[in-house]
């Protein structure tokens, strides 16, 4: 008679689906995640006279890479969103699809994109077809679900934590600075 240990099937862990941009190799940013975290205080110049005021770091994930962009947006609007969007996809490219949740500035910079393509100026027109051709899709998580954002929660979390380690309880001092390329 043989043992039930012996001859006992192990059980094999299920993973759960991926969604195809996660599992899918394409350029880095394609597929990106977006989220906000903050306040943080920021400082416009050094040394007397400098403002403090409300800075929000702005997170893009790659979601087939993992890699992560920052952008700092200097409120929590609309129009700070797409100000640092463009920026963004300066860099980086347009994306097809943009995750995000359901917050309110990132619902109202989807509603002004879309507003801004069904504009009756001819020139609005024209562009809005140039990035129609480039279609960047916004999908949006189910309201009171923070867990289908899992992936740039966790870069958040971690973004924090390193940059509590590295400015502790100081304040940031953001600065605009022009670079010039010297043609030799």
């Amino acid at each position: 008679m043989q043992c039930e240990k012996q001859r006992a099937i192990t059980s094999q862990q299920l993973m759960g689906q991926l969604p195809p941009p996660r599992v899918t190799p394409s350029r880095p940013f394609l597929h990106s995640g977006v989220d906000y975290a903050g306040p943080f205080q920021l400082r416009t110049i050094r040394g007397r006279g400098g403002r403090f005021y409300k800075g929000y770091l702005i997170l893009f994930v790659c979601l087939s890479t993992s890699a992560i962009h920052l952008e700092v947006a200097t409120d929590y609007s609309t129009s700070g969103f797409i100000a640092a969007y463009k920026r963004f996809t300066g860099r980086r490219g347009l994306c097809k699809c943009i995750y995000s949740d359901c917050g309110t500035n990132l619902v109202g910079a989807d509603r002004e994109l879309r507003n801004l393509f069904s504009a009756a100026n001819k020139e609005w027109r024209a562009l809005a077809q140039l990035l129609a051709d480039d279609g960047t899709a916004w999908k949006f998580n189910p309201p009171s679900a923070p867990h289908f954002g899992g992936k740039w929660e966790s870069n958040i979390k971690s973004v924090k934590n390193h940059l509590k380690k590295i400015v502790g309880s100081t304040t940031v001092l953001q600065e605009f600075r022009i670079y010039s390329v010297n043609k030799q």
